[in-house]
This record gives C-alpha cells, structure tokens and sequence, in this order.
C-alpha cells in the first residue's frame, strides 16, 4: 500500500523544451515532504506522449509499464471494494423502505413477497405477524353478548323496531376509526299479510261451497310476493316440488295441473317449489316441514309440530316491482313486475296441518322415498278432497336502510374488497342475521384498531390494506336479498369495475359438525389455503382443514358447492359478476331446524351448538379475516382464474354423450370446445406472464390485477339484456343463454319433450322437442360469450387470435 500511496502523490509536470515553443510531458517524483508543493504553470501547452525514439523516452516507458504492472491488483481490488459496497448499502435501503406506503408497515407473505421502498421507517411485518394482531384484537370482543342483544331486538325490515337498529350501528360504525361512514335508503315494495283478513285455508264440500275451516296455527306466517287470491283445487303430495318431483307424479298417473300440491320444505327454495308448480299447472302450494328432513336425534333439538316456516317465492332477488333498476325512487319508472312473481297462491302450513290433509289422500302409495315422519302411514299421492286457499297478503311501499363503513385501501384504493351481513329478520333470527351482523361488527372494530400504531414498544406497528375493505349491514334481506340487489342495480356500472370480491356472514352458524362453501370457482384455493391457517373450534389441535376433511370425504362434492339463488351472494356474482363466497357451519346430516321460524332464538341456537356458539362464530369471524387481509393485501389478488376451464370441461363432459345425436341432424359442439381451449389458453399464458414479471412492478400488477378481478364479469352474456335476463352468468344464471340451458335442450334430442324433468326449468316448454334454431341461437350466446372471455384474459387485442 506504500508504494500504492507514492503513485498516487506523483506529479506530472509541464516543463518548456528549450529551442522551441512546445511544452513537453515529463514526470518527476515528489519528495514526498510534508508541505511541499508541485510548481503549476499556466501558459499554452501540448501533451505528448514520451518520445519513443530517445533513450529517455524508453526509460519514461518502462517506467509507466512496470508502474502499471504493480499497481494494477490494488486498483482491481479497491474497485471491486467500493462497488461491493455501494451494492449492500443500496440493497439494505431498498428493503428497509416501500414506496407506495410511506410509514405504513409491510405485510409478508409465505407465498407473497411484499417490497418495501425508500420512504418506510418501519421494519417488515411478515405474514404470521399479520395474523397474530389480527386474532389478539379479534380476542377482545364479546361476540356471543352481541348476537344476543341483536336477537332480543324486532327487526323486520321496514318496522320501528329496524329503524332504531340502523340508528345504533350506524353510531357504532362511526366510533370505529373508519375512513368514510354512509347509510342510503330506498323505496321497495315489501308484501306483508293483512291483520284484518288473513290468510284461509278451508276444505270443499262436494257440492262445491267452503267447508270447515282448516286453522293455521301461525297464522302471521306467510310466503312474501305469493299471487294474491283463492285457488279452489283437489290435492295432491308432491314430495319437495322439484321438477322431477311433478314429472314422476305425472308417470304415476297422478296429474298435478288444476289441483294443489303439498309439498316439503328443502332441496330447493320456496320460490322455485312454487315455480315448479305453475309450469306445470297447479293452481296453488301448500309448505310443510317434514320431521324426516330434521335430526332424528331424541337427544337434539327439533321444531315444534305446531311451527310454520316462513319464506318468500320470488323466483329472483331485489325489489320484484322494480326489476333491472334501483328502487330509490319508485316513481321514476313505469309500474312494471319482475317475471319471477308467481301466478299462483302459496302458503306455509305446519306438520299438523299437514297430517291432517295427508290422512284424507287417496291413490297410489308414494314412492319408498317420499315418505316422510309425519303420524301418517303410508304416504299416498292423491288426489284427495277439495281445498280451498285464500291469500290476502297486501303490498307496501317500505323504507329499507343499507349501512355502509369503509377503510381506505393505500395502494389501490379503488378496488373495493366488500363484506356483508343481512341485518333484519323476520322473527328473532338469531342464526339468519343475529351471528352475521354480531361477526361483521366484530371485524370492523378488529381492523380499526389494526389501524392505529400500538403504543407499546414491544407490539407490532399497525397498518393499511393495499385495497378498499367495505363493510355493509343489509336490509330487506328476508324478501330476497332486496337491500343488496337495489344497491347492485344502482352502481352497477361502478361497481364490475371496482369489485373484487362479495363475502357474505349470513347462515354462517347453523351447526359445528361440517362446513360447506357456497362460491366461485375463482376463490376456491384461496378458502383452501385459509381453512389450512384457522384452528378448528371442535378439535384442539387440529386446523379447520383437517376438520373439515375428517367429516367430508369429497371436496369438491361435499364442501364445495355452487351459489343458489336463495343465497345473499348470488346476485354479487350472477347479476354483477363479482365472485363471492357464502360459508356456513352445519349440524352433519339435518338441517338446522328453527331457520325463518319463530323459534330461531339466541337460546335455541346455544342448545343446537351445545354451548359451542362463541367458538364457532370465533372461527368464521378468523375465516372471514384473514380471507379480506389476503384479498386486501396480497400484491397480486390470489384469485384462481384458471379454475373456470376446469368448470367448462366439466360441463362439456356431459354434452359429449350426445355428439352423435348431434352430428346426425348436422350440427356440431366444435365451436363450444374452440372457446373452451381459446380460455385455457389464454389463463395458461397470463399465469406465464405473471410468474416471469417483477412483484415490485406497481404499474404492471395493477395491470393484471385488473385482468383477474374482471374474470367473474367476462362469464356475464354482453348478447342477452340485463332488464330481460338479470342473471347473465353463464353457468349460475337462468335463461337460453346459459350452459345449463343448453345441456337441457340438447336432452330432449333422446326424450323427445316428454320425459325430461329440467325442460321446464330451462324455459322448454313441457311438449316441445328440439328446436334446431333455438339450439342454433344457444350455441351463439354461449360460445361467445367463453370465447369473450378468453380475449378479455389475454389482454391487448393484439394478443388476441380468434381462429375456429
């Protein structure tokens, strides 16, 4: 280093040549003493390199070289020093820092690598951290106090009673440290029954006048939007009114047109027991609860004899007198009624009744599995004598409140991660609203306090979602999840561009035994991956996974199912084409029995769960929590869009059997299967793209962000109208243009449209084969609307090649 530190203190010198006026290069050595000074000359001068042809230019030159040859190792090694240095200290800057956050603190993942940038003065809070605040804030509340307060209180929508509910979590909302607090309202038409005239229900003499009065024991319990009026008819046990159900009554020689039927509550909804049987005549339904539907369990709970269930039958969500546009003002459009209200009366009835018209059935015994528990025997199908049933429900227009809190998303704040609960009731509904409204003000004051920075040194610092987390208390939900469709129908065009993802925490608690999901395929693996993360509140030890594969031998068949119309996610995703998820705990094998009763109390609902409600509404309220914290955080959204090829096979699947039938008339499913490959493709090629992209990438992935989070909508037909057909989904909706609907008409190449039970169902006609230029016109809508699918996920339209 000595000789290191002598090249460096050499001075060049100009000295004047003697004889000419050029200045020549020369170098000699400072003596190195301390204060000396090089002389400096400033006057006009030319460099030259050393003359090679004298002999002091030689010398000059091997001077230079062996200088060169020695010094040369100790500036390699300073270089590489000085640049191995630079690189450490920027690499530590970058990552104690992120760019987008400022103080906010960093959320890493297992599977997700979160990047600080250079403005954070706050160390890295990593995926584990994360869920350890969130469950110590979620400890301190007192879930099971508030489901029952709630379930003490009369909220059925519209009432008083509801009105001061609002009032109170609106207050709540507002002491919790959210960044925007809203409520809106609008005007719906709710059908309510008539004190001074209820609903009858009577036997026929043979001569045609009213008999004696049946007595319905609840008699304030009633179906919302049945057809108003008296249907006078023979009756007939139709089992649980599915379309098989009337198809196999029909092959029994028992007609089902003109008469009306007695049919049990489950399998479907009341609202398609009822359209069932106006497609295929009756005049009127009679629901009961059958006891063999309920735990045979002496030891369990079960619902009273004398109980009615409650249920509306609109074949659809939302306000059924404003169909397609939001009811804050109803005078604003011409009075036109959703095709989804029945033409026909119904009425709940309860299991008395119920045995009392069963014993006067006359016909054929039903069939082995149609016989119910009810103190008849056997079972008979019909006809029986004659009833008369008068339904005098009357229609209001009812004020209905949608409460609304928001934290702010820091990076994207636009895209809005919602959480719901249906917060009215038509009885106590302590299982119904009571747990759901209970859990989703529980989250909303445990990400609150995530929010603020502990002040204890020791406890991690708070922090702030990528994404909008909105929280939403419902109204109107026990008339068909009208609050949350009028507010879909009014910010539609808002919200398919800014909705990530619908979760919905009713029905949540109806049992401990086994869990089920209701959702889209999109957020699947993501449940999977949570469930794996959440200690199961039955078994120590154990994570909610592993419970719920104890109890449920298939995943797919029996955890997993599709959203059916009757859940409050089903118009997020059918109507708007925003994937959501509805989970409930259940009791194995029975249903919960007081749900849409009377008895559905905070009582009844703690002795159902044997003293276990606090550990279950704990579990789905960390379900819940840590689905928003990944759906709110992850940088890239841990959405499956390749999950919908797997869905699209399945159904093809089942079309290929009838290839044959096809191709004899001509026709082909090879567009169908074109589409198909064009999106598995196009989902294989995205995936591909992100996993080779830088995550700190901000600008691209948003872009893909924005590619995934719209996969739900691409499934929504652009070929069919909203007003005529709301539920545009093509494998969740109704209507020509769905897959379903289409694998229906394409059965009735074998049964000729006489024996399929679904051909009503699908909008067939009962009698009517197969329409070539429907299926023609099928094919279009369906093939299309996959194949849009698949360009909108390959992104520019230059990455796009629609070759069939």
């Amino acid at each position: 280093m000595e000789r290191l530190w002598g090249l460096l203190h050499r001075t060049t010198i100009y000295k004047r040549v003697e004889g000419t006026q050029q200045w020549r290069l020369e170098e000699e050595e400072e003596d190195g003493e301390e204060g000396a000074e090089p002389p400096i000359h400033f006057c006009p001068m030319e460099l030259r390199g050393p003359d090679l042809g004298s002999r002091a230019g030689k010398q000059n030159l091997g001077l230079w070289a062996a200088t060169a040859r020695r010094a040369a190792p100790y500036l390699v090694l300073t270089t590489l020093l000085i640049f191995t240095g630079a690189f450490l200290l920027g690499y530590v800057a970058f990552r104690g820092s992120c760019q987008t956050c400022g103080d906010d603190v960093l959320v890493v993942s297992e599977d997700i690598n979160y990047e600080p940038g250079p403005d954070s003065h706050q160390g890295t809070l990593y995926w584990s951290d994360l869920q350890a605040m969130f469950l110590r804030f979620l400890g301190e509340g007192h879930l099971e106090d508030t489901i029952r307060q709630i379930s003490l209180r009369k909220r059925v929508a519209g009432s008083a009673g509801m009105a001061a509910l609002a009032q109170d979590i609106r207050v709540a909302l507002l002491g919790q440290k959210l960044d925007h607090v809203w409520m809106d309202t609008h005007y719906v038409g709710l059908q309510f029954p008539d004190p001074a005239h209820p609903n009858t229900l009577h036997w026929v003499e043979a001569a045609g006048k009213l008999g004696e009065p049946l007595q319905l024991e609840d008699h304030d319990v009633y179906c919302p939007y049945s057809a108003t009026g008296n249907a006078t008819g023979e009756l007939v046990y139709a089992h649980y009114g599915r379309p098989e159900d009337l198809q196999d009554l029909r092959a029994r020689g028992v007609e089902p047109a003109g008469r009306l039927l007695l049919v049990r509550l489950g399998e479907i909804s009341f609202a398609q027991k009822v359209a069932s049987a106006q497609d295929f005549g009756a005049r009127g339904v009679l629901i009961y609860p059958d006891s063999a539907d309920f735990s045979q369990d002496p030891h369990k709970l079960g619902l009273s004899s004398h109980r009615a269930v409650y249920g509306h039958v609109h074949l659809g969500t939302g306000d059924p007198y404003t169909p397609g546009f939001p009811s804050f003002n109803q005078t604003q459009f011409p009075p036109v009624q959703s095709s989804g209200l029945p033409n026909i009366p119904a009425q709940p009835i309860s299991a008395d009744i119920a045995s009392l018209l069963l014993r006067k059935l006359q016909g054929p015994v039903a069939p082995q599995e149609w016989q119910g528990h009810l103190p008849v025997s056997p079972y008979r199908l019909g006809p029986g004598p004659g009833l008369h049933l008068g339904v005098n429900n009357h229609r209001v227009s009812t004020p209905i409140s949608n409460i609304f809190g928001c934290i702010e998303g820091r990076s994207e704040p636009d895209h809005y991660v919602v959480i719901g609960a249906q917060r009215d009731a038509w009885g106590p509904g302590a299982a119904k609203s009571a747990v759901g409204t209970a859990i989703l003000l529980e989250l909303v004051r445990t990400f609150s306090s995530m929010l603020s920075p502990c002040s204890q040194p020791t406890l991690l610092p708070g922090f702030r979602p990528r994404r909008s987390l909105l929280f939403i208390s419902w109204d109107g939900g026990d008339f068909g999840s009208v609050g949350s469709t009028e507010w879909l129908e009014g910010y539609l065009s808002v919200l398919h561009l800014k909705a990530v993802v619908y979760v919905s925490l009713d029905n949540a608690v109806l049992g401990d035994d086994k869990f089920q999901a209701k959702t889209s395929p999109l957020l699947i693996s993501l449940i999977e991956n949570i469930l794996k993360q959440v200690d199961s509140p039955n078994h120590s030890g154990q994570t909610l996974y592993e419970q719920v594969m104890f109890n449920n031998h298939s995943w797919d068949a029996e955890v997993i199912q599709p959203l059916p119309m009757d859940s409050s996610a089903y118009s997020f995703t059918a109507f708007a084409g925003v994937p959501a998820v509805e989970f409930s705990f259940m009791e194995d094998g029975q249903a919960y029995p007081f749900l849409h009763t009377k008895d559905d109390t905070y009582e009844n609902l703690h002795r159902v769960l044997r003293g276990r409600l606090p550990a279950v509404a704990q579990a789905v309220a960390q379900l819940a929590g840590q689905l928003l914290i990944r759906l709110s955080h992850d940088h890239l959204l841990p959405l499956d869009f390749g999950r919908y090829g797997d869905v699209v096979l399945k159904h093809i699947g089942s079309l290929n059997e009838f290839s044959g039938d096809l191709k004899a008339r001509g026709l082909t499913l090879q567009w169908v299967y074109s589409a198909r490959g064009d999106y598995i493709r196009a989902a294989e090629k995205l995936r591909k793209e992100i996993y080779s992209s830088e995550e700190s990438d901000e600008r691209l992935m948003r872009m893909y962000n924005v590619r995934i989070m719209r996969v739900e909508f691409y499934f929504l037909s652009q070929y069919v109208s909203p007003a005529d057909s709301p539920f545009r989904h093509i494998f969740l909706g109704h209507g020509d243009h769905t897959l379903d609907a289409l694998l229906d008409h394409v059965r009735l190449l074998r049964s000729h449209g006489s024996g399929d039970p679904r051909a009503a169902s699908s909008g067939v006609a009962p009698g009517l084969g197969f329409q070539e230029s429907r299926f023609r016109r099928q094919l279009a809508l369906l093939t299309w609307t996959l194949q849009g699918a698949a360009n909108a996920l390959s992104g520019d339209v230059w990455n796009i090649d629609n070759n069939f």
